[in-house]
């Protein structure tokens, strides 16, 4: 009975393989850059209950999702460039981990 590496039975440069963990990476910096904008978005008081309006328990449970929806939409957009500099550094660390 013959062991080999677990590295060697996987194939190691399939072609569409690269540009899939390419699109996760870019995926993944995408959902940290919304989070972070959200937290942001979260400290300016949006989402929160305004004085004139009251929508009670409801409005006030649905506020985050709220946030977290124009965060999504901003990094769609564009977002602050943080999505990219996330990306570039997992796709370094991802080159250095093979």
């Amino acid at each position: 009975m013959e062991i080999r590496p677990l590295a060697a039975t996987a194939p190691s440069a399939a072609p569409g393989r690269k540009a899939d963990e390419e699109n996760v990476l870019r995926l993944k910096a995408q959902e940290l850059e919304a989070s972070f904008l959200a937290e942001m978005l979260k400290h300016t008081g949006l989402g929160k209950m305004q004085d004139g309006f009251n929508g009670g328990v409801g409005e006030e449970q649905f506020g985050s999702f709220l946030v977290d929806e124009y965060a999504r939409m901003m990094v769609k957009s564009g977002g602050i460039g943080l999505a990219e500099s996330i990306f570039q550094s997992l796709q370094k660390g991802a080159e250095h981990a093979e």
